[in-house]
């Protein structure tokens, strides 16, 4: 009989993550030199930008992550998609993994045709594999008449449909989104959300992060809320949706 315990997609135990930065900043050779002399040594300071984190997603399941800029959300991601490795602490994840980050892996300055073979050959497809999926990636993404222009020239939005559709398509494990689909018209945003829940009935699951309450509450069935690295709750997001609507609601009187 299946271990109910290891039912899961991604587990993260007791994760902490922590940056370093310069106590003193020296901006020219000189100043360098002098303060060597000075004896000042330019210490580095200690970041807690996580701290004790703990979450799941089973397989189909969708999490949200809220909180105010600054908090850790996007931290977060990057460590689950292995950008970053923790301080201390565990990720747990059995599949694949996709970040979609506005403008994540593009370059600009090449067309929409190549930063789509690009990405394919990031995340590990050849060639050949991206060739067979270019035509329904640009038509998601409304982008026939602009696959020629370099990225430079594209809307926010347009780049923002352009790695959603490459996302949606090579189908991940995991889709790790970051605020995308606060960029982009309504239109795109509901077409967005539909591939969405067709995707979640297939099994991918999704890890959001969003100012969007509405939208998390939406598309979530769990939700994470961090503040200041720390977690504030976690749970339905029913539930840590109307605390963190309340939270800021206070915050504001």
């Amino acid at each position: 009989m299946e271990n109910k315990d290891n039912d899961y997609l991604l587990k993260i135990e007791n994760l902490n993550m922590c940056f370093k930065s310069p106590a003193l900043k020296f901006d020219t050779l000189k100043e360098r030199v002098v303060n060597f002399f000075k004896g000042k040594k330019n210490k580095s300071r200690i970041f807690q930008v996580l701290e004790n984190i703990n979450c799941e997603i089973k397989k189909g399941e969708s999490l949200g992550v809220i909180g105010h800029n600054g908090a850790g959300k996007s931290t977060l991601l990057k460590l689950v998609a292995g950008i970053y490795k923790p301080t201390s602490g565990k990720i747990d994840l059995k599949g694949s993994v996709v970040l979609l980050n506005l403008g994540a892996g593009f370059d600009m300055e090449a067309t929409a045709e190549e930063n789509v073979y690009l990405n394919g050959a990031i995340l590990g497809f050849s060639r050949k594999q991206m060739k067979q999926r270019f035509k329904s990636i640009i038509e998601f993404a409304e982008l026939e008449d602009f696959v020629k222009m370099p990225l430079k020239n594209f809307s926010s939005g347009m780049v923002s449909r352009l790695g959603f559709a490459i996302a949606i398509d090579v189908q991940p494990d995991l889709l790790l989104v970051d605020e995308v689909l606060s960029v982009g018209d309504v239109n795109f945003q509901k077409k967005c959300i539909e591939k969405i829940n067709a995707l979640k009935k297939s099994g991918v699951s999704f890890m959001f992060v969003s100012h969007n309450i509405a939208q998390v509450k939406n598309l979530c069935e769990k939700t994470l809320w961090i503040e200041n690295s720390k977690v504030m709750g976690y749970g339905t997001s029913e539930e840590i949706c109307k605390k963190y609507t309340e939270f800021c609601n206070s915050k504001k009187a």
